[in-house]
């Protein structure tokens, strides 16, 4: 009985000790789980971003972005942040494969991710089924923050919504061109599909009249047959195709090729925009347009942001949405902030804490602008501008 009683004082002993010094075991209480760092641990998050193929330019300027926002940042809670980097492919296969890789693994908080919208749809499906969030900074489909169509919990985007892009190439093409004809190429991906509609019907309440609504298949080079059709329709004024970099290089240079289109504006848009593409449009492109998101910012921030993107990678930024990336980042850095729990140097960061953080973002000061989220995750400040191919730079014309 001796021995008992001096055991049972041992270990009442020993939980007084532990309390005191913080010790007792911490209870994640958050209905998603939390991700746990070890005070030597970094906090982990992943990306997923087109880092190959054609499309390459468009991730990697937003890799970049992340990238920076990281060095910038330094670290949360005293702990290092750590990058997972995953291709998404520009394609439904990436998106889910990538998310799928992502979520099996409990140290990564969350993503910033994906490039393509296409990728987006499953990949948003994988991680808001596992609990965790993402943060896109290019998905611009329309369909991915409507509740009624692809959105799920956990998604969240600073790159603008397609609606605003397709509203501002309707305006530009029918009240600065005063073309009243219009076609639209798309290629079945939820981004360009998206666009090509929102820019239809836009352009359909302005007064215009859209004579053909087609598409391409991804991968296809002759891109004739559809433009020929296209031609047949009309010929319209206005031809918007909002494809990705190799088949929106193909329809450039073919267009001029097609009888009854020799005359015809063509534009394309932001899955279009970039070093790469320029190139493989060539000479063709001179003079045609493209609608993308207005990154003329301003202001020391983007100017510091500008100086470490070409001191750490040795070139000027390579596409659109390194901004938006650099602001989807430190949205996330900004929530860990507020929900993080230290419990002597050990961070414990619940996963719907982190949901609902994001969501109630509200006039955060980015490079990209204000941005406040809704409830569906629209977040972005949208600013929607055309540019002009001049001698293989896009230059900004309008507004």
């Amino acid at each position: 009985m001796k021995r008992t009683l001096i055991v049972l004082a041992m270990l009442l002993t020993a939980a007084l000790m532990l309390t005191a010094c913080g010790g007792t075991a911490y209870e994640c209480t958050d209905p998603l789980g939390c991700a746990n760092y070890a005070p030597d641990e970094p906090v982990r998050i992943a990306s997923a971003l087109v880092i190959s193929g054609p499309n390459t330019d468009l991730g990697i300027d937003s890799q970049y972005g992340v990238e920076i926002a990281i060095d910038f940042q330094g670290q949360l809670f005293g702990h290092d942040i750590e990058l997972q980097a995953e291709d998404d492919g520009c394609n439904a296969e990436g998106g889910q494969t990538a998310g799928q890789k992502i979520v099996a693994d409990p140290t990564i908080l969350g993503v910033v991710g994906t490039s393509c919208s296409g990728a987006g749809v499953p990949m948003s499906n994988v991680v808001s089924e596992a609990g965790y969030f993402m943060v896109s900074p290019s998905n611009t489909a329309p369909s991915l923050t409507d509740p009624d169509q692809a959105w799920n919990p956990g998604y969240l985007r600073t790159a603008h919504n397609d609606k605003v892009q397709g509203a501002a190439i309707a305006d530009f093409a029918y009240n600065e061109l005063g073309l009243t004809t219009a076609a639209a190429i798309h290629d079945g991906d939820p981004y360009t599909e998206g666009l090509a509609n929102a820019f239809r019907v836009s352009f359909e309440a302005l007064g215009g009249e859209v004579v053909e609504f087609t598409a391409v298949n991804v991968g296809d080079t002759d891109m004739r047959p559809v433009l020929t059709a296209v031609a047949a329709a009309g010929p319209p004024e206005f031809l918007y195709y909002p494809i990705f970099t190799a088949e929106c290089a193909f329809v450039s240079k073919q267009a001029r090729e097609v009888a009854g289109l020799e005359n015809t504006v063509i534009a394309a848009a932001d899955g279009c925009i970039s070093d790469s593409a320029s190139e493989a449009i060539g000479e063709a492109g001179e003079g045609m347009y493209f609608s993308g998101p207005d990154i003329s910012f301003t202001g020391s921030a983007y100017e510091d942001f500008k100086a470490a993107y070409l001191d750490k990678y040795g070139v000027e930024t390579l596409s659109v949405f390194h901004a938006h990336a650099y602001d989807a980042a430190n949205m996330i850095f900004a929530c860990v902030e507020k929900v993080g729990e230290d419990d002597n140097g050990t961070l414990h960061i619940g996963r719907q804490a982190m949901r609902d953080c994001l969501y109630a973002t509200a006039n955060f000061t980015g490079l990209t602008g204000t941005l406040t989220c809704n409830e569906f995750g629209d977040c972005a400040d949208p600013k929607i501008s055309v540019s002009e191919l001049q001698d293989g730079e896009y230059v900004k014309i309008w507004p």
